[in-house]
């Protein structure tokens, strides 16, 4: 394998690209699209959403300290990428890409309707870094479509057909290729051997 070295730049690919909903006072709801996101802890459940000052969505969240999460799916694919490249300040985003509001239960902005998975968070830390600040914010509850719960109750969330965003590019996800743990856990002796001698 033959490899040729680049300048330092950001490469972490592919990464969850969001919608992020945000409000402040009286203005109309605005959305704005992020790929620098990520969780940062577990216990107490935190995320980090990390976006440009000139931003309009950076000073509603900045004031009203909430925003929502909105996972991203091949039917919002499109809306994802309008609502990363149009600005809250010249466009209703929710009118023109047909998308709803909908009431949170523990914070004042709103999440997306169309989304399968709505994080409330509640900003606790603004992390001024260069041409990005990084909000650590503090998950405050779920809302998740039942439709995509089996019979355990269990999410999966591969029915909604999530994406990725990859450099400029957005995928949908391929085939599952293993579980957490699956290259060390072993294997039932008893299954084995039943296995064994049926054949």
């Amino acid at each position: 394998m033959s490899k040729e070295v680049w300048k330092a730049g950001n490469m972490l690919y592919p990464l969850p690209v969001v919608m992020v909903s945000c409000k402040n006072g009286d203005e109309k709801p605005n959305i704005i699209t992020v790929a620098w996101a990520g969780t940062v802890c577990t216990n107490p459940p935190m995320v980090s959403i990390s976006v440009r000052p000139e931003r309009h969505s950076y000073t509603m969240i900045e004031q009203s300290k909430e925003f929502v999460i909105n996972l991203t799916t091949k039917d919002l694919v499109r809306a994802t990428d309008y609502c990363g490249v149009r600005s809250g300040r010249d466009v209703d985003k929710f009118k023109e890409m047909g998308l709803t509001t909908q009431e949170s239960s523990k914070v004042s902005a709103p999440g997306i309707k169309e989304s399968p998975v709505n994080i409330e968070c509640k900003l606790k830390e603004i992390i001024k870094l260069g041409s990005h600040d990084m909000f650590l914010a503090t998950v405050e509850a779920i809302q998740v479509d039942t439709s995509l719960l089996n019979e355990k109750g269990k999410l999966e969330l591969s029915k909604s057909n999530p994406i990725v965003y990859s450099h400029g590019e957005y995928y949908d996800l391929g085939s599952l290729l293993g579980t957490f743990g699956y290259s060390v856990k072993k294997s039932n002796p008893t299954k084995a051997k039943k296995k064994q001698k049926r054949k």
